[in-house]
């Protein structure tokens, strides 16, 4: 149960920091396309009346986020089951691993603080996109690794669409330190953050709720929930079945993320307009005093 509420809670907080992503960044572009740049934080909108620490609510969440996932992991890696094939705790150090990575994160939303609200820490918002990306490439690696050493099917399934999730995360913090001005990684960025959060929510459940674990594949009892063999398919038909299926509710999720996108957008055109650039304008029409004058002029000179 500890273990299913542990993925609620990192999946509420990772479609939220999407969603607030996405609108930010789609407010910003339609107010100001010519001049929009993408950034790391977007502060959250006050009035007169509110209170200037209010404008950092989303990185006080954000931290308090990553501290309770960074301390979950480490209660994780105290448990003493071992792997069931061997006697290694490969969980103690896959959750070691998860906790680097939260560790990292939770240092990386510190330094924006820090660079945001004081002049401790001056970052630019390039170098920013780039350490992210690094922090995400480190947590592909740690999930693809995760997904290899794990003797429950499901859960590697889970860890290696994960993985692929953190490693499209990691390219696109890099196209946009190179590319601040690209509003479309930007917005995909904020997409892979909701689907990392549903897929973290998918997680829980195909592994600790009954009636969404495939059929052929059931829970181990003799084994704390949580850690590795947690499940498992007794026939090699039901692992391919259940590997299918997890194949098949991804792609789900992606469909749901894109319905997302295209409903903030739409919300967002409504609430601040659309300014569209590019596109062809008339010239203004001479008054027709002047257009005569013109024209007799041009009719004087053939004539001559």
């Amino acid at each position: 149960m500890a273990a299913l509420i542990s993925h609620i809670f990192s999946s509420s907080a990772l479609v939220s920091l999407g969603l607030y992503h996405l609108i930010c960044t789609t407010r910003n572009h339609l107010k100001s396309p010519r001049e929009y740049v993408a950034k790391p934080y977007h502060p959250f909108p006050l009035s007169s009346s509110s209170s200037p620490r209010l404008k950092y609510i989303q990185l006080y969440l954000l931290m308090l986020s990553l501290l309770v996932a960074l301390i979950l992991q480490l209660l994780t890696s105290t448990v003493s089951d071992p792997l069931l094939k061997g006697s290694t705790p490969v969980h103690r150090f896959t959750s070691l691993q998860s906790a680097a990575v939260l560790f990292l994160f939770l240092l990386l939303s510190l330094a924006l603080f820090l660079s945001d609200a004081t002049s401790l820490l001056p970052l630019p918002s390039d170098l920013l996109f780039a350490l992210a990306s690094a922090v995400f490439f480190l947590q592909f690696s740690v999930s693809s690794a995760s997904a290899s050493v794990q003797t429950s099917d499901i859960q590697a399934k889970c860890d290696s669409i994960s993985a692929r999730i953190s490693v499209v995360s990691a390219l696109l913090c890099l196209l946009l330190a190179c590319q601040p001005r690209l509003f479309v990684a930007d917005v995909v960025l904020g997409a892979s953050f909701c689907l990392q959060g549903l897929w973290v929510l998918q997680t829980g459940l195909s592994l600790y709720v009954e009636a969404f674990i495939p059929e052929g594949c059931h829970r181990l009892l003799d084994v704390v929930s949580g850690v590795e063999g947690s499940t498992k398919c007794d026939l090699e038909e039901s692992r391919l079945r259940a590997v299918a299926i997890l194949d098949l509710v991804f792609v789900v999720h992606v469909m749901f993320v894109v319905v997302i996108v295209l409903v903030i957008y739409a919300v967002v055109v409504k609430t601040v307009g659309l300014r569209r650039f590019g596109s062809y304008e008339a010239l203004p029409t001479l008054p027709a005093a002047d257009s005569n004058h013109v024209q007799m002029k041009a009719l004087a000179g053939t004539q001559a």
